[in-house]
């Protein structure tokens, strides 16, 4: 697919409307975490620069088309302008008079942000008339949203086919990254899935069986796929019912070339919890009163051998419980082995997902590898081989 970018496009002097994320985590009226602002003001500076005049539009949690006070984007507004480094106009709206009298304010490099989306119907809705209000604020649309491109809103969609619209800098990384990584990869691939059910991730590993070399499954998905094929997992989380389909993945990994790596060891406990007691075993010698909360060395050692022989690695999920100490070793051991390889230009190693971005934070390496999505959903929606409406609506 092809989409413009912001190569060479004039913009001085124009309005420019930016659909971002500032979907941000909030503790008790604070901003938590900025990565998602950071990762957005080199677009914002870029077109600031080059004297457009910015109007930002984002949504904010789930106020399901009414006004929510808890849920405004004031905050962030003034968050983008600390990182900014600049003044940032705030409009109570961001359609009507109110949002169009904040536009007519704005100089040229400066930065406007526009009231919560979601605070009208219209915008999950893809509401014709709501997209086309937007659209009116500008002469210009740039999506850097890619966290938001797998929703055909109004404002990630619908407008993008009301104005001429661009690619913004956040947005054309991860699509050059997505693409390196499963679109046209350096081979051999090897593709890591962790996580707690197969039920939810069927269509990625449906996808990823016809795509790469090799599939490594961990985290709870690997008992199901383990106690399919006849191995006790003892009290380990697996879902029995998904013992069929696990067995049809198989198959058709073997049928498309892919090969599919499975634990050989486990690291048990008879309960989940911080620290207590722990047992490491074969997989095929789990007690029955334990559970499986994380692979064991000899996996992460079988794991490290196949990397060598690999030019690309696309993560999403962690091993383990790496959230509760010991159960991080593996994860974080096979991270640091991806990152180091990485840095040494062995290999492109891409990841996303929320719990594998901090699983990447935990083990003190997401600046080590080639690119970490912090995408959530719409990361995984392309993992899946699905057409993002919001990127979709930029082809050209």
């Amino acid at each position: 697919m092809s989409y413009r970018t912001l190569d060479g496009l004039d913009v001085a002097g124009k309005r420019v409307l930016l659909r971002a994320d500032l979907n941000v985590p909030v503790r008790d009226g604070r901003i938590t975490d900025l990565t998602r602002i950071e990762r957005l003001s080199p677009t914002i500076r870029e077109l600031a620069e080059k004297g457009a005049r910015v109007i930002v539009c984002s949504h904010f949690d789930r106020p399901k088309g009414k006004r929510v006070p808890e849920m405004s984007l004031a905050p962030m507004a003034v968050a983008l302008g600390e990182v900014l480094g600049q003044s940032v106009a705030f409009a109570d709206d961001c359609l009507g008079t109110v949002a169009q009298t904040a536009v007519a304010a704005l100089g040229n490099g400066q930065v406007l942000v526009l009231e919560n989306t979601r605070f009208h119907a219209g915008e999950e809705k893809n509401d014709p008339a709501m997209a086309a209000e937007l659209a009116g604020l500008a002469d210009l649309f740039v999506n850097d949203a890619f966290s938001a491109a797998h929703r055909a809103h109004a404002s990630t969609e619908g407008v993008a086919h009301k104005l001429p619209a661009y690619a913004g800098r956040l947005m054309q990384a991860e699509l050059e990254a997505l693409t390196k990584a499963l679109g046209t990869p350096v081979r051999p691939v090897l593709a890591i899935v962790g996580g707690s059910k197969v039920s939810t991730k069927l269509d990625l590993l449906g996808n990823l069986v016809g795509r790469v070399d090799l599939l490594v499954i961990g985290g709870a998905m690997a008992n199901t796929f383990l106690a399919a094929q006849g191995i006790s997992v003892g009290k380990s989380l697996q879902e029995a019912e998904m013992h069929a389909t696990a067995l049809e993945i198989v198959a058709k990994a073997k049928a498309s070339g892919c090969e599919i790596v499975l634990p050989v060891d486990a690291v048990t406990a008879a309960e989940f919890r911080a620290n207590p007691p722990t047992l490491t075993v074969g997989v095929d010698a789990i007690p029955a009163d334990a559970m499986m909360l994380d692979v064991g060395p000899a996996t992460v050692a079988a794991l490290n051998a196949r990397l060598s022989g690999v030019k690309t690695v696309v993560w999403n999920g962690p091993l383990g419980a790496f959230e509760t100490a010991p159960f991080d070793a593996a994860t974080v051991a096979l991270a640091k082995a991806v990152a180091s390889a990485t840095q040494s230009g062995a290999l492109l190693s891409v990841a996303g997902g929320g719990d594998t971005v901090s699983a990447l934070r935990h083990a003190g390496v997401s600046d080590q590898f080639s690119y970490v999505s912090s995408a959530g959903g719409a990361f995984l929606e392309w993992m899946e081989g699905k057409t993002l409406p919001g990127v979709a609506a930029l082809a050209v």
